[in-house]
């Protein structure tokens, strides 16, 4: 999803235009010891300045000051730069002067590779920076530079891709490479930590000079110590110099560092007092800020914040003091600032900025100009844009016709540059489209081609994923399939091709990754996504890192955990040793966590517990708290839940039955069921929820002699019932209930359900036995009565029904505690006037256990027991295992303790679809 992942999140996009090219800003100050230009065109100095004739310059570099006012030959201008008379004359100058060189010609040839790279509109190529590297193997910084020579040099170096990772890259040059960094980084950090010659920093070195440590790094340099030393180095120097820096300075030093930061640079206590030292200065030069300005200032807030920079007042002054100038600048933004704001913004509010009225005029203000410059927005930043939009959207952006313009203005462009979208572009296009779907787009063609575009392009580019990304890609296929795309090859493929990749990168996966994850094959699975070995490898490969990292989950993560693994048990995965602990790990947690989970949590939640459940989950007291926990949230949250939670939430506490007490049970549906008849957006499949959930709460309280009886609940099965009279489900289980609720009713029901049968051994078995206790009796097995799921066996002579209940039947298998599907099915028999006797299936598993629940049968319908002190069935159910000859009370039917048989009876629903939880 998020960063959902996904997100999920969620999901977290990077944003790739977000690096401000600083326009040649070391010559462009006109304060302090930077008044003259730092960086001056390359040419013969003057014979009477002392020092300054030895170097040699060639009249090929001399004429590199014309390269910007004429047509030039690249390949010519690039080997005039690298003669070796050049490199000679650098080394003869900076040996003849010693100590007392202070690198400036050394300064300017740099300058000169930065101006040749402007003049081509480009930076280095592979082939230009091997040439230029091998060159440079000379090219050393003494500790006499200064430090304009050692920030001219870093700068113009970095700004022309000399430093810039190619790969394949020959290791001669790689090793020459990091060599000539390593010269200029170590003279930084002698610099700064010389107390005399720190002094002597000026405010626009410090910004050049973070400025490019941050683009090195942006270019995919490794931050080595001597790296960061050099940033730490550096830090210090920017509160002191706070007061000099003009604007651009400014923006220069926030985009350093929030990229910094973007790339795991620690948030020393210098780092914090950088940031904080240059917020106010924001506010106080507002008016002076260009459009670009504006833009790189926003991404960086952005960033930090992203990165755990605590909202504070300073930070929270500037933004307010930034958002309105959006509006004020519109017209001059061009597609890259357009972008970068929108995705600012986004990421802003994903972080909990609020959706402010000028922030509100800020989106609204860029929005058209989406649609206005569509065609000139690059493959990265139709990737950005959407997942702006999308990001938006789902933290309660109104869908405008300007918002929908430009939406269908950027789907158009995906398919037109498919082929230019790299990983993290494919991934955030795809995690933007699931995202919006999900939140109410509608599928368009354009949607649907744009899905269609890149879904072949996920299995070309799998080797490039990092596991974030691999989440994220792996949420959007799931949420996309579960609003409706189809499975195509395409998408299979895709699916495939990623599973391989969570096993591989499993130890590499934070928290929000492992949520968004399991959720994600929980989903497919949900929709049709087979059990391959695959699968079942990358399922097997989450699990233990949820207990490693149980501490870290947030409530959402915690919520889609839980229903993850709910669906992924209930669609067939076998609860293995890691599944248990996983789930004994996260337990604790829904109770530590409760009062920060929202409805659409407290449903999930709840829903995932009935569905553990279900399937076998034991009562252990960790799961017994988190029901009891999240039940108490309920009539807390009933105002802010929407239909489907509602459902959920009804169906869930049916389904845990005798597991909730009475009071509490009754009281959650008396605060959920008055909101169904308020709202008439239930879905069918909702409606059928609850009106199962409603039956199985008459059911309890049919069943409980001391139970208040209640007709409203009664009045709104009737209801409900009524709402799917023109309907005619297709799914059996959906027929059931409806049978049930028009047998409760007493009214008729078109819906005719035809029901398979099982019988097991243990019900053979104690039919034969009953059958030759009495030979005359009259059996009848899988009787349907009433259109009712079928009873194991019927005495029709004596209007007396005989269930033979397996562990299935009671929470956690433990024989006390029946579910609300068996409660409902006994309590519909004995409505239609039978007498239901429940016998549990581990007290029939010989003959000698069998005897006395024949006998209490003789006795129940007047054929006299043999004497041999028989145990007879207890009204109370829950003691029934236990009863002695003295607690005979022939006239009460017996209760149920029991085990599924092969067959599932009971008329609960079965896979119920749309508890989404991302």
């Amino acid at each position: 999803m998020d960063r959902s992942s996904a997100g999920f999140s969620g999901h977290y996009p990077r944003s790739g235009n977000d690096d401000y090219q600083p326009k040649d800003h070391a010559a462009s100050s006109s304060r302090g010891r930077y008044r003259h230009a730092p960086v001056r065109q390359w040419g013969h100095p003057p014979r009477t300045t002392p020092g300054r004739n030895e170097l040699y310059y060639s009249s090929a570099a001399c004429s590199f000051q014309h390269l910007q006012r004429r047509s030039v030959n690249h390949a010519q201008d690039f080997n005039n730069l690298i003669k070796q008379e050049i490199m000679d004359g650098l080394v003869n100058q900076s040996d003849r002067i010693g100590q007392r060189y202070d690198g400036r010609h050394h300064g300017r040839y740099a300058s000169s590779i930065k101006k040749y790279t402007s003049a081509a509109k480009r930076p280095l190529n592979r082939a230009e920076q091997s040439h230029l590297i091998c060159f440079l193997q000379n090219f050393i910084a003494t500790p006499g530079w200064n430090w304009l020579s050692l920030t001219t040099t870093l700068h113009s170096f970095t700004s022309a891709g000399v430093f810039t990772p190619h790969n394949p890259m020959d290791e001669r040059v790689k090793r020459t490479q990091a060599a000539l960094l390593s010269t200029l980084l170590d003279a930084i950090i002698f610099k700064c930590n010389q107390a005399s010659h720190a002094r002597n920093i000026a405010a626009q070195g410090v910004a050049n000079l973070l400025w490019a440590l941050a683009k090195l790094v942006d270019n995919g340099q490794e931050q080595t110590p001597t790296f960061n030393g050099a940033v730490a180095a550096l830090l210090p120097h920017v509160n002191p110099q706070k007061k000099q820096f003009i604007p651009q300075h400014i923006v220069n030093l926030l985009w350093a560092m929030a990229k910094l930061a973007d790339y795991g640079q620690e948030r020393t206590p210098e780092f914090n007092a950088a940031v904080a030292a240059l917020l106010p200065h924001v506010n106080v030069q507002k008016a002076n800020f260009t459009a670009q300005g504006i833009a790189n200032l926003l991404w960086a807030m952005a960033k930090l914040v992203d990165n755990g920079q605590e909202q504070a007042r300073g930070f929270k002054e500037a933004l307010a003091t930034l958002l309105p100038h959006v509006n004020i600048q519109k017209g001059q933004f061009i597609p890259q600032h357009i972008t970068n704001l929108l995705w600012a913004m986004a990421k802003l509010v994903d972080n909990g900025q609020e959706r402010t009225p000028v922030l509100k005029e800020a989106v609204a203000a860029l929005l058209p100009h989406v649609n206005a410059q569509k065609n000139q927005f690059n493959a990265q930043g139709v990737a950005n844009l959407l997942w702006a939009m999308a990001k938006l959207v789902d933290n309660g952006q109104e869908r405008t016709p300007e918002l929908n313009k430009a939406v269908a203005a950027l789907l158009a462009r995906v398919n037109a540059q498919k082929d230019q979208f790299n990983a993290r572009g494919i991934t955030n296009l795809l995690w933007a489209m699931a995202k919006l779907v999900d939140n109410g787009q509608e599928r368009t063609p354009a949607l649907k081609e744009a899905t269609a575009a890149l879904l072949p392009l996920v299995n070309t580019a799998k080797a490039n994923f990092n596991r974030q990304e691999i989440a994220n890609l792996l949420w959007a296929m799931a949420k996309l399939v579960d609003n409706g795309e189809d499975r195509t090859p395409e998408l299979k493929e895709a699916e495939h091709s990623l599973l391989p990749h969570v096993n591989a990168q499993k130890d590499n996966f934070k928290p929000q990754g492992i949520a968004n994850l399991l959720w994600a094959m929980a989903k497919l699975v949900d929709n049709g996504q087979e059990w391959t070995a695959g699968l079942n490898d990358a399922v097997a490969a989450l699990l233990p890192h949820v207990n490693a990292q149980k501490n870290q989950f947030i409530p959402q993560h915690i919520a889609n955990l839980l229903w993850a693994m709910a669906k992924l048990v209930d669609s067939g995965l076998e609860k293995t040793p890691e599944f248990k602990d996983a789930l004994a790990a996260l337990l604790p947690h829904v109770n530590v966590q409760k009062d920060q989970f929202i409805p659409q949590h407290i449903a999930n939640l709840l829903w995932a517990m009935a569905k553990l459940v279900k399937n076998g989950q034991e009562q252990t007291p960790e799961f017994n708290e988190a029901v009891a926990s999240l039940l108490s949230l309920v009539n807390a949250q009933k105002a802010n839940s929407k239909p489907q939670e509602i459902a959920n939430l009804l169906w869930a506490t049916a389904n845990l039955g005798e597991l909730i007490e009475l009071n509490v049970f009754t009281s959650t549906f008396k605060s959920l069921v008055y909101r169904i008849s308020e709202n008439t957006q239930f879905s069918q499949q909702e409606i059928l929820m609850s009106l199962w959930g409603v039956m199985v709460c008459c059911a309890r309280l049919a069943l409980d002699s001391n139970a208040h009886k209640n007709n409203v609940l009664e009045k709104h099965m009737d209801d409900l019932l009524t709402r799917l009279e023109n309907t005619s489900p297709d799914n059996e289980e959906d027929q059931s209930i409806m049978i049930m609720a028009a047998s409760w009713l007493g009214r008729d029901c078109p819906v005719v359900r035809h029901y398979q049968t099982n019988i097991s051994k243990t019900q053979v078995d104690f039919r034969d036995q009953l059958k030759s206790s009495i030979p005359s009796l009259k059996i009848e097995e899988e009787k349907s009565l009433n259109s009712l799921p079928p009873v194991d066996l019927l005495l029709p002579d004596h209007n007396m029904v005989i269930e033979i209940q397996g562990p299935f039947h009671y929470v956690g298998g433990d024989f006390k505690t029946r579910k609300g599907s068996t409660l409902l099915k006994i309590a519909l028999l004995q409505k239609a006037g039978f007498e239901v006797i429940e016998i549990p299936v581990n007290r029939l598993w010989n003959q000698d256990l069998m005897k006395p629940y024949i006998d209490q049968i003789k006795t129940r319908i007047g054929f006299p027991p043999q004497e041999h002190g028989s145990v007879p069935l207890k009204r109370s159910w829950a003691d029934a295992a236990y009863v002695t000859a003295d607690d005979r009370q022939p006239s009460d039917p017996g209760y149920l303790i029991a085990e599924e048989h092969s067959k599932e009876q009971t008329g609960k629903p079965a896979k119920r679809k749309k508890t989404n939880s991302q």
